[in-house]
């Protein structure tokens, strides 16, 4: 080799030396409570956006979550395990079980921030948190009531469908519809209360399956065949299980029509809005997954250069009848 090719190629290797490898960025997570629901993958559409819009920024979104929404260990101890890497900058969790994301907290004592997105932690235990980002769900499950009680303003017999018994979101919705149907706050049951009764058996818990959403109502519906209305405090059975739930409720299709039987729901998401077209569901009131994964990694920066971020801070409803289907989503 000559001389001179041999110290170009010296210099060369000295360079590539000296670079190192490029410096990671300062992770900005969402842990969600499972990567198995689409309404999670949107506020994961929503984080690689910002990344793609951001490729310069010494931050970079991250999103993960147990595999299934079911898991609420496994969260637990993917939010114990982000907050001990390095490189974890401040973290935003949808809490599957509040009380254990509360207490997984205070085992940790971080020290970066934290902020809840989608739900939020009970009452009692938002101090571990600085901010929420996301649906206000009371007014979410309010809303949904409004639905089924104009609807039925006689009132009638109801069943309530749930995700997680431990997610703080679906109990507030589930109290806002309470509070809308029984003109009263607080209820933890309709038993006649603006002329509403919760049947036997209900509300159901599905763990977020939209398979066994829909085998909870064909079981109500079987115990109960007179029942005036569903409310289903998140999308699972129509986009977790969208046939299945079209042959389910296809038959009550003209009672819907009449109002004689009302089925109000949460989210718009998947098959859902198309489903709202078909007559299948009274009304849709959706949240807006994507905004809140857009918006989650700005609202993070601001808690670690300690800006003033409001506390809650709210992302909007859209509401979706057979009647709007083309035009109730927020572009």
């Amino acid at each position: 080799m000559k001389t001179s090719t041999l110290l170009a190629a010296v210099a060369a290797a000295a360079l590539t030396l000296g670079a190192g490898p490029a410096l990671a960025k300062k992770q900005l997570v969402i842990v969600v409570k499972g990567l198995d629901n689409p309404f999670f993958e949107a506020i994961n559409q929503g984080c690689q956006k910002w990344n793609q819009e951001n490729a310069d920024s010494e931050y970079e979104c991250f999103y993960t979550g147990p595999a299934s929404t079911s898991d609420e260990a496994g969260e637990a101890q993917i939010v114990q395990d982000m907050l001990g890497k390095a490189d974890t900058a401040a973290m935003a969790i949808s809490p599957s079980n509040a009380k254990l994301i509360a207490q997984t907290l205070r085992t940790s004592s971080p020290t970066v921030p934290i902020m809840t997105i989608d739900a939020d932690l009970a009452e009692e235990d938002s101090d571990l948190r600085l901010t929420y980002l996301g649906t206000d769900n009371y007014l979410m499950g309010k809303r949904i009531g409004e639905y089924i009680a104009e609807a039925k303003p006689d009132g009638g017999t109801v069943c309530t469908i749930q995700g997680n018994p431990g997610a703080d979101n679906i109990l507030r919705r589930a109290q806002g519809m309470r509070d809308a149907l029984s003109g009263e706050e607080g209820l933890p049951a309709l038993a006649g209360e603006g002329g509403w009764t919760e049947v036997a058996g209900c509300p159901v818990f599905t763990n977020d399956d939209g398979a066994r959403g829909v085998q909870a109502m064909t079981d109500i519906l079987a115990a109960n065949p007179d029942l005036d209305a569903f409310g289903i405090m998140g999308g699972w059975p129509m986009f977790g299980a969208p046939q299945p739930y079209r042959d389910l409720i296809g038959p009550f299709a003209d009672r819907i029509a009449n109002n004689d039987f009302v089925v109000g729901a949460a989210d718009t998401i998947g098959d859902q809005v198309a489903i709202a077209g078909e007559g299948l569901v009274t009304a849709l009131v959706g949240q807006r997954p994507f905004e809140m994964g857009y918006l989650a990694p700005t609202v993070m920066i601001d808690l670690i250069e300690g800006k003033t971020v409001e506390d809650p801070v709210f992302t909007g409803l859209d509401e979706c009848t057979k009647d709007t289907v083309d035009t109730c989503i927020q572009k």
